[in-house]
């Protein structure tokens, strides 16, 4: 005959085994959500897209001023903005350079046209979709080298923003025009990697590629050289996916942040939970106990 004990036992045991079942369950899923591996065996991923309206705030151009004209190029055009909205610069509507608003301002090295450049500020955000212009700033860019040599050296993309899981290959498609070549370019990534320098024979179409090893946000310098040492230049965003261990700098540095395992919570209630049962199982013993003397009581009486 099983005794009272055992029962009692049995059932214990079996409620504390599924408490801690439904306890540890869910560290797995914890612990991939906080994965920095993009790859979670026996999971499946969704991902959606929450539509909202466009950015209605404009950015401003507050650097250069209206009607400056320089004789050198690449400039800073810099001025206020939405924090966390990409700025994209157009010059003669031709994109010329990108950089993400940061505490309501930004500030990004261009390269100017020969003559007139009218330049206007827009602001995207994470769908992509454009806030109003900026204010129209025309300034002049007085070009030796074009005048001498007849071609302007260009740099332009169809991408101002363009991201890649860590460790994946970041492919970025550019269009150099003008100048004489062969051409030298070199890209600063905006990580540790230092710059990245490459000979070019033909103006076209060229396709960059680079691996980020740390997720973040990083300021992409691209700088191109022809034969006769006229220069362009191009500024965008790139991106490596995940959460960010670390954060990019617009100086290429990265600055650790730490990230605490969710699921430590659990464990100094697991000693709690083992105390609780036990005493409550002694409680419920001593209960079962009584009621079957009263039982034999009764049935003697």
């Amino acid at each position: 005959m099983i005794t009272t004990r055992r029962i009692v036992a049995c059932c214990r045991s079996a409620t504390l085994v599924l408490l801690l079942g439904l306890l540890v369950a869910p560290i797995g899923s914890v612990a991939a959500i906080g994965s920095p591996d993009p790859e979670q065996g026996g999971s499946v991923g969704l991902e959606g897209r929450i539509s909202s309206p466009p950015p209605t705030q404009a950015a401003s151009i507050t650097t250069p001023r209206n009607g400056q004209v320089f004789d050198s190029s690449p400039i800073t055009v810099a001025g206020l903005c939405k924090t966390d909205l990409l700025v994209k610069v157009f010059a003669n509507n031709v994109f010329v350079g990108s950089v993400l608003c940061k505490n309501g301002s930004y500030s990004l090295q261009v390269g100017l046209f020969s003559g007139r450049n009218d330049l206007v500020a827009r602001v995207y955000d994470n769908l992509d979709q454009a806030g109003p212009d900026s204010n129209l700033v025309s300034v002049t860019f007085n070009d030796a080298n074009y005048a001498e040599f007849g071609t302007q050296l260009t740099l332009t993309s169809n991408y101002a923003r363009r991201g890649a899981n860590p460790g994946s290959t970041l492919t970025w498609p550019i269009v150099l025009s003008g100048g004489s070549p062969p051409y030298a370019i070199s890209i600063d990534w905006g990580d540790s990697s230092g710059a990245q320098l490459l000979s070019q024979s033909f103006a076209g179409n060229i396709t960059l590629s680079h691996v980020y090893e740390t997720a973040g946000i990083y300021t992409v310098v691209i700088k191109a050289t022809d034969r006769n040492k006229s220069t362009a230049y191009l500024q965008v965003v790139g991106v490596a996916n995940g959460e960010a261990k670390q954060a990019a700098t617009d100086t290429g540095t990265t600055n650790k942040v730490s990230v605490a395992p969710e699921w430590y919570w659990f464990l100094p209630i697991v000693p709690l939970l083992i105390v609780a049962f036990w005493l409550g199982g002694r409680n419920e013993l001593y209960v079962i106990r009584r009621r079957l003397d009263q039982v034999r009581n009764a049935s003697r009486g």
